[in-house]
């Protein structure tokens, strides 16, 4: 059963976007979902890790890096997708700065099935460290389909603190798209939740450069 009040998240929604447009930037703001947990142990209880896809892409330009085979790179490039092969992650060497730096580089990363059981070899455990270990790409798939895929679903991860905050929409989108991906995202997330509702202290919506506005 949801908490969420259908009316009073439309009027957030609407009052975080129309505080947008009279503010003109000159990119497109992100909407963020920021979570604040409450009686969480996160040194005690089990940290969940969940991803859902949403019916709309938030962020359509999330940067994704292909880790490819010969075939996925060509496939990478026809699709003005980023790309590495494997020689190209051999030479950063394992090195941790290199791993972190390529990790800060991009939101996401795909990687062939040849490529992704070498990962932990070539690169150590940095890509994981930072909750970013590739998405398998399989041949039998479209690249592209995946790659809009991996630009809709979002991750809860709950790590040492209690708050956290996820990308659920941006201001060029319609409001009725905000408001569906903010209630998927939302009923996903206290799905995850050991006691479910009763682990939300507090949920609040918020553009790139906006005031936050509390929807819980």
């Amino acid at each position: 059963m949801s908490k969420l009040q259908s009316e009073a998240l439309r009027e957030a929604i609407s009052t975080i976007m129309t505080a947008s447009k009279e503010k003109k930037r000159n990119f497109t703001e992100t909407i963020e979902l920021q979570i604040g947990l409450k009686n969480y142990d996160p040194q005690k209880d089990k940290r969940f890790s969940g991803s859902v896809k949403l019916p709309h892409i938030p962020r359509p330009k999330m940067k994704i890096c292909m880790l490819g085979d010969a075939q996925h790179v060509e496939e990478a490039e026809g699709i003005g997708l980023q790309w590495m092969d494997v020689e190209a992650l051999k030479k950063l060497n394992k090195n941790k700065k290199l791993v972190k730096k390529l990790a800060k580089q991009y939101h996401a990363f795909l990687a062939s099935e040849s490529v992704i059981k070498q990962i932990p070899r070539l690169l150590g455990p940095g890509l994981n460290k930072a909750g970013k270990f590739p998405t398998l790409v399989t041949h039998q798939e479209s690249l592209e389909s995946k790659v809009n895929e991996t630009k809709a679903t979002v991750k809860f991860q709950l790590k040492k603190v209690l708050c956290m905050g996820v990308a659920v929409g941006n201001c060029a989108m319609e409001e009725k798209q905000v408001f569906q991906n903010v209630q998927m995202s939302v009923n996903f997330l206290v799905s995850l939740l050991k006691k479910n509702w009763q682990n939300v202290k507090c949920l609040h919506l918020k553009t790139t450069m906006g005031a936050p506005q509390r929807i819980f």
